[in-house]
């Protein structure tokens, strides 16, 4: 398996065509996601673009709904939720489809629709996501984290690390290690792995939610390492059911 990261989208070439595809947005649209099939919501359907989300969010009939959005961190207006991860409790998603649009998660996931085998990752669903791609053994995944408008995030980078290097424990022979932005990246997992939360918090979109407001539970939330069995999986496109 050559497993490959790309800092943002734009960054992966239009003729990479990978078997298998893992989008990264750890504050918090991942996160968030992760939580909510844990927690029982039907579905997660993302959306780039909120006109579309309006209308598919109108269309929908076959259960419950919520609509989940964000844009530079605040919630948006008429929504129902944010994108806040210790949100989407049981009793507020169970049975519900989730229609969300984030600043930079949801057009990560965009990019790679039509990737043949395309999950989500955090850093609470590390573990499972690997044993996931260890199972299935696409022979190339892309990793690809979501960015802020469109640049560098050392959280993504810190998750991307964390499942590059339980990736290469899990197979130390079969996974390789594809490009130097991956090396990097599980450098600084290295580096921060007994501490995840305080690499999140010095980040600058981590920085950007503190001067916010009051994002503790979400922080320390995004940081919990392999805490859900829950694996993210696209059934259709931009449809995310648990798996």
């Amino acid at each position: 398996m050559q497993v490959l990261y790309f800092h943002v989208p734009a960054e992966m070439p239009a003729d990479c065509q990978p078997e298998g595809a893992v989008v990264i947005d750890v504050l918090r649209a991942t996160t968030t996601i992760a939580w909510a099939l844990h927690n029982g919501a039907e579905a997660v359907e993302a959306f780039a673009d909120l006109q579309h989300l309006n209308a598919a969010a109108e269309a929908w009939t076959a259960s419950p709904r919520l609509l989940l959005g964000e844009r530079g961190g605040q919630m948006l207006a008429g929504f129902d939720l944010g994108n806040s991860p210790v949100a989407v409790v049981p009793e507020t998603v169970g049975g519900k489809r989730l229609f969300m649009s984030t600043t930079n998660g949801t057009r990560a996931l965009d990019r790679v629709r039509d990737v043949p085998l395309l999950l989500t990752a955090a850093l609470p669903n590390r573990e499972a996501v690997a044993q996931r791609l260890q199972s299935k053994q696409p022979e190339t995944v892309a990793i690809v984290g979501s960015g802020w408008e469109g640049a560098y995030s050392l959280e993504d980078s810190l998750a991307a690390g964390a499942l590059g290097a339980r990736l290469k424990d899990l197979d130390p022979e079969g996974v390789v290690i594809a490009n130097d932005e991956l090396t990097a990246a599980i450098a600084l997992w290295d580096q921060w792995k007994e501490n995840p939360e305080g690499c999140l918090r010095a980040a600058s979109h981590g920085q950007r939610l503190i001067r916010l407001g009051d994002h503790d539970a979400d922080f320390r939330c995004c940081a919990g390492l392999d805490q859900l069995s829950v694996v993210p999986t696209q059934v259709e496109p931009g449809v995310l059911k648990a798996a």
